[in-house]
């Protein structure tokens, strides 16, 4: 890989230690990753299926609903007035919780009864039948919206948080580790070839030791025979007082 595909750090021991621990918490962190995409697909695909399936069911109740409004319109004629005059505040109410999954906070919505019903005996003169089922189906219709509210809601925050999921896996798994393990094999090569020169030139110094060595006994055996001297002992290589330059000449 080229140098634009890897990190600018300087090849060493402890760079290549801190690489193998960066690639190790990359890999870990795409696995969590993968996992809590999974677990919020799962969820996502179960929310869906479940809106279609209320859907249907609302399309159902709100007919029924319609046609129980107009079965009571016609037994007890127009019901506007005595409603509005009987209705002082809400008895149906919306509470909210949160829901974990995977670490993500999904809002629930829950429809509640806050006291009692204040219009109970209107229409209790001629048509009291159809009205309380009027009401009925209505609560029941009320009860669904919740419950289809909560999930869109839902639905749509899971699909949000899958989207940023996946495309972190996305970058870890095809930018984030690449580039790690790129940076690792290229320390590797260097300190391999640093260690290649280092060992070279131990090579070449250990030579040129021998040489000098060899060309030293040969000039003190040389010296010997010219003198007749048997007792004339050769210089210690390895002495502080060597000259240097025959090691590097």
């Amino acid at each position: 890989m080229s140098g634009k595909d890897r990190i600018n750090i300087f090849p060493s021991p402890m760079a290549l230690s801190l690489m193998k621990t960066r690639l190790k918490g990359a890999q870990k962190g795409h696995s969590l990753l993968k996992k809590k995409s999974d677990a919020l697909t799962m969820r996502f695909r179960a929310v869906l299926k479940k809106i279609i399936d209320t859907k249907v069911m609302m399309g159902e109740v709100m007919k029924e609903a319609s046609f129980s409004l107009a079965e009571a319109k016609f037994s007890a004629g127009d019901l506007n007035h005595m409603v509005i005059q009987n209705v002082s505040r809400a008895q149906t109410k919306v509470r909210t919780r949160k829901d974990n999954v995977a670490g993500v906070a999904l809002p629930i919505f829950e429809d509640y009864q806050d006291g009692n019903d204040s219009y109970e005996l209107t229409g209790l003169s001629r048509g009291g039948q159809q009205i309380d089922k009027l009401k009925k189906n209505y609560f029941r219709a009320i009860q669904l919206l919740v419950k289809l509210a909560s999930l869109q809601t839902s639905f749509i925050t899971l699909d949000e948080v899958i989207k940023v999921t996946n495309r972190r896996v996305n970058a870890i798994e095809h930018v984030i580790i690449p580039r790690i393990e790129a940076t690792l094999a290229y320390i590797i090569s260097e300190l391999d070839e640093r260690e290649r020169e280092d060992f070279f030139r131990l090579k070449k110094v250990q030579e040129k030791k021998r040489i000098a060595k060899e060309k030293e006994e040969k000039a003190v055996a040389a010296r010997k025979k010219e003198k007749g001297l048997e007792d004339v002992d050769a210089p210690n290589i390895m002495d502080d007082t060597y000259d240097e330059d025959l090691l590097f000449s």
